[in-house]
């Protein structure tokens, strides 16, 4: 039997913005990634007769939820890219760019579009917490290598 292993240390990302700049991030202070795709790819109409109309939804859109603890490069720079994004010209505003890749599975995600969904809770407790941040893209393109 094929033994399999993964590793969130095997995930490695870049943001890009012009307005803020380039972050690296390989994992440091980050909990989670998840990309989510808003689109079904299938949609079913049913007649009454019951025949079954198939159709074949188009749309690369989607979130990409990133965990963060709060005093984390990461979310010290996200903070800023979002004031900068608010408080910039409206143009800017989905400019941003990801790329997320994952060496041990092959996987790639090129995300563009990418604006912050809010803020994200800032939790004040007596230990340090993680934030979500939810940002939305407007194209998620999957590859495999």
């Amino acid at each position: 039997m094929a033994q399999s292993t993964y590793s969130f240390l095997d995930v490695t990302g870049s943001i890009h913005c012009d307005k803020v700049g380039d972050y690296i991030f390989t994992g440091k202070g980050v909990g989670s990634i998840t990309i989510s795709m808003a689109q079904e790819r299938t949609a079913h109409d049913v007649a009454a007769d019951g025949s079954v109309m198939v159709s074949k939804v188009a749309g690369n859109n989607g979130t990409v939820t990133i965990e963060v603890q709060q005093t984390s490069p990461l979310n010290k720079w996200l903070t800023n890219w979002a004031h900068a994004l608010w408080t910039g010209a409206t143009d800017i505003w989905a400019s941003t760019s990801m790329l997320i890749r994952c060496t041990n599975t092959g996987t790639t995600h090129v995300i563009t579009g990418v604006s912050p969904q809010k803020q994200p809770d800032t939790p004040y407790q007596n230990q340090g917490q993680r934030v979500t941040w939810t940002l939305m893209a407007a194209d998620i393109v999957q590859n495999r290598v």
